[in-house]
Order: structure tokens, then C-alpha cells, then sequence
């Protein structure tokens, strides 16, 4: 495609639209970036920009003209509903998510992990084994780190690892990952999607261009799926699968390859995501002895499932990626302590019955915070539940609940933005206290 004098409108100022413009200008493109709001980030942001050239439209500036642009870049956190993006649909302007975009520049091949829960381990899992095993990685995508931000140099590394959310997967046309991968699917982002087979089909785009060369790692719960690529499937919950959890043990077709008590991370969900990189590794014909070694280096990402301290016999652990129901009970499942749960947050519109009965016989006490507070009380009324009009409070109260040999887990199953500027601000924010908790204690 021919970039020079293309004209392109980037929605969205955070980190994926930032990549994306610079992408974009530094081939010549005449750019406009538009969001609808305005804040003093962001106007730091569009000041960087606009000493470039980039023009730069915030809130109320924005001009309604959108049959200039040739093609538009949505990021993934603006609703492809909203009225500006409806607008210049409308126009007939074709609208590309920042992965899509960021693809057609990259020149290795792309490894892309989806799913609801256990992205970002699994891609960082990947990213860790093929590093190990020699192979230049980098891992970019819903982990942190924009796409169009590496595409530059894509031509040094071997392979690069993609975590891939549904919202950036929305708006691909020509995306096309060498590897792909389904962890699972469970509800999330209700509030986006008008129903479950809406939000898994927007999943099951990261298939849609592979071919018969191509793998494609599934979890066994989906049964077939009618794949162009070749299909390896795994489960660590009993179902028939190419890898399987056998007595505590990771297998390939029954064969031995790692216990998980000789592992860092616990739970069936982890058991899966090592099975999924596992499975890259040795496509990739790296070395079994080489593949466990990394596992068993391997350290989790801050903020899911993370160790933050012992203090008087209780264990706090800062589980703030857990922005849904079946990432807060995989938590719940992962530790046979009684747990003292710290939950809610803004609601995303999914219900929470289906863990009342795990809430009730795994938790001593739960204390629920924000916008869902009330909601969560009304589904777990067999647990002990209490409410914290803040964070502070909160925590204060769970200390409070808990006993020598419990856990006090962070593992919200809400979004954070109701009182927090995301997830790693509340787990922060949680870590802040208790490390002053334990400053407090050893004085």
C-alpha cells in the first residue's frame, strides 16, 4: 500500500493511537488524531504530536469532515458504536484497528494469543520459552506495549508475540498470525457486546486468515471449530486434548513433559496457558529440556495472582488483573487457605451467581468495593459480605476478617475505572498498603 499522502484520521489518544500516529506520520501520511475527551495527558500528548506536524483534535475541537480521510484507525478502548466512528462509517471511510494496521508493517511472523482470562501470561510464557530457546521475541499488543511501537524493526526478530483483544480483533481485515490461540471463553465486556456469540465471534477472528501452513492451539472445550489451519487442542480439565493435565503432570498424548508442583504458577487456568506455550516452543522445534528449564524461571507479571507479603501469618496477594468473573474464581480455586476477598468495581454488566456458591465456601469474609458493591452483596448473600465506601477502608477491614493462615486476595472481577485510572494503579495502590501495613507492624 502506499502510505505517502494517505489521509487518516487515528481515534483515540491512548497508547495504541500515540503508536499508531507516529507510525503513520513517519510514512509520510497526513494525520489527524480525534478524541472526545480532554484532560491534561492528553493534551501532553497531542502537544508531542503536534510539534511533528499531527494534527491534533480534543473533545469539543473536533471537526465533523469525515469524508477527507481515506481510512480510519480505531483503538481498541473506543466503542466502534460511538457516533464518531458511526459518522465517518457512514461516509463510507473504512475503519482498521491499530493491530490491523500495525500488521501491514510488520516482516516476521506473528504469534497471536486471545482469549478472556490469562493473555498477558500466556503471551509473556511464549515470549519467555522462545527467548530460551534462542529465537529473537518481543512481546507487543494488549500487554502493554502498542504494536505499531515495534513494527520498525520487526525485521531483526524471528517471531513476534501479540496478545490480542477482542476489541483490537474487532477491526482486523487482513490480520494474519503464523500461530494463533484460544485460551477460553467466559462472559466479559457485557456492556460492549449485545451477547456471548457477538464477543466469541470477534475471538475467533484471529483464525480467520490462517491457512492450511498455519497452526492454530485451541482449548478443547470448543469441540471442532472447522479450522483452515493445522489444529492442536489442549485441557487441563479431563477432555480429550493433544495436552493434558494427567495427576498433576503436564502431558503431550500421554507423555510426561512437566509436573506443575515444580513450576511458579498454580491452578488449572495456569496448567492451560504453559500447555499453550509449550506448544509454540515445540513448534518451533525448541528443546523439551530447554522448554522446562524456562518455565521454571519464569515469573508472573505484576498484578495477577501476585505475592505481596506475610504479616502476622496472613498472606496478601494482589490479583487487580482480574477483571471478570472467571478470572476471580480461578483465583479463589488457586489457593486451599480461607481467603478474605476484596471485590468490585465498575460494572461491565455481567452477573456474578455463578461463583456465589465458590464465594460462600472458600471466602471467611468479603469486602466489596465500588460501583457493583450492592449487586454483589444481593448474589453472595450466603457470604459474609461487607461493604467500604473506599480503598482504604477496605483493606483495613479485610486485615480486620482475617486470621493467621489466611489469604487476602485482591481479585476485584470488575473493571477498575469507577475509582482507579486502571488496573495497575488499584493493585499498586493495594501493594502501597501493605507494605505500610508490614512497615507498621515490624516498628
Amino acid at each position: 500500500m502506499k502510505w505517502s499522502g494517505q489521509k487518516v484520521v487515528v481515534i483515540g489518544l491512548g497508547a495504541s493511537g500515540l503508536a499508531a500516529a507516529r507510525l503513520l506520520y513517519g510514512v509520510g501520511a497526513e494525520v489527524t488524531v480525534r478524541d472526545e475527551s480532554d484532560n491534561e495527558l492528553l493534551r501532553e500528548r497531542a502537544n508531542s504530536l503536534q510539534t511533528r506536524g499531527i494534527h491534533v483534535e480534543l473533545g469539543k475541537l473536533i471537526r465533523a469532515d469525515e469524508t477527507r480521510f481515506d481510512f480510519g484507525v480505531l483503538s481498541p478502548g473506543i466503542d466502534p458504536r460511538r457516533s464518531m466512528i458511526q459518522n465517518l462509517l457512514k461516509a463510507k471511510v473504512p475503519i482498521w484497528s491499530e493491530l490491523e494496521l500495525a500488521y501491514r508493517f510488520c516482516q516476521c511472523p506473528l504469534i497471536a494469543i486471545t482469549g478472556t482470562n490469562g493473555k498477558t501470561t500466556t503471551t509473556e510464557l511464549v515470549h519467555a520459552v522462545l527467548t530460551a530457546g534462542g529465537k529473537k521475541s518481543c512481546a507487543a499488543g494488549n500487554i502493554g506495549l502498542a504494536l505499531s511501537e515495534v513494527v520498525h524493526d520487526s525485521d531483526k526478530r524471528d517471531v513476534t508475540v501479540v496478545e490480542a483483544s477482542s476489541f483490537q480483533l474487532e477491526q482486523t481485515i487482513h490480520f494474519h498470525p503464523k500461530v494463533a490461540a484460544l485460551l477460553n471463553i467466559s462472559p466479559d465486556h457485557m456492556d460492549r457486546y449485545d451477547s456471548m456469540s457477538d464477543y466469541f465471534a470477534a475471538k475467533l477472528k484471529i483464525f480467520r486468515n490462517q491457512a492450511a501452513g498455519d497452526l492454530a492451539i485451541v482449548n478443547a472445550s470448543f469441540g471442532r471449530l472447522d479450522l483452515k489451519a493445522k489444529t492442536i487442542t489442549f485441557s487441563a480439565r479431563g477432555l480429550a486434548a493433544d495436552y493434558t493435565l494427567e495427576r498433576g503432570v503436564i502431558c503431550y498424548r500421554g507423555r510426561a513433559i512437566v509436573a506443575m508442583e515444580s513450576l511458579p504458577l498454580r491452578g488449572l487456568h495456569n496448567a492451560e496457558n504453559i500447555m499453550v506455550a509449550i506448544a509454540v516452543a515445540q513448534y518451533y522445534g525448541i528443546e523439551e529440556s530447554v522448554i522446562v528449564k524456562a518455565l521454571i524461571n519464569f515469573r508472573l507479571a505484576p498484578h495477577r495472582c501476585e505475592w505481596v507479603g506475610k504479616i502476622k501469618g496472613v498472606t496478601f496477594i494482589n490479583d487487580s488483573k482480574a477483571t471478570n468473573v472467571d478470572a476471580m474464581a480461578q483465583a479463589i480455586e488457586s489457593f486451599p487457605n480461607p481467603i478474605v476477598l476484596i471485590a468490585g468495581g465498575k460494572d461491565k454488566g455481567f452477573e456474578f451467581d455463578s461463583v456465589a456458591e465458590l464465594v460462600a465456601k472458600r471466602t471467611r469474609g468479603v469486602v466489596l468495593i465500588g460501583e457493583t458493591a450492592s449487586k454483589l452483596k444481593q448474589a453472595w448473600e450466603k457470604a459474609n459480605c461487607l461493604s467500604a465506601t473506599n480503598f482504604q477502608k477496605a483493606f483495613d477491614q479485610a486485615v480486620r476478617l482475617a486470621q493467621a493462615g489466611d489469604v487476602v486476595l485482591l481479585s476485584p472481577g470488575c473493571s477498575s475505572f469507577d475509582m482507579f485510572r486502571d488496573y495497575a494503579d488499584r493493585g499498586n495502590q493495594f501493594k502501597a498498603m501493605v507494605q505500610k501495613f508490614l512497615q507498621e507492624n515490624i516498628g
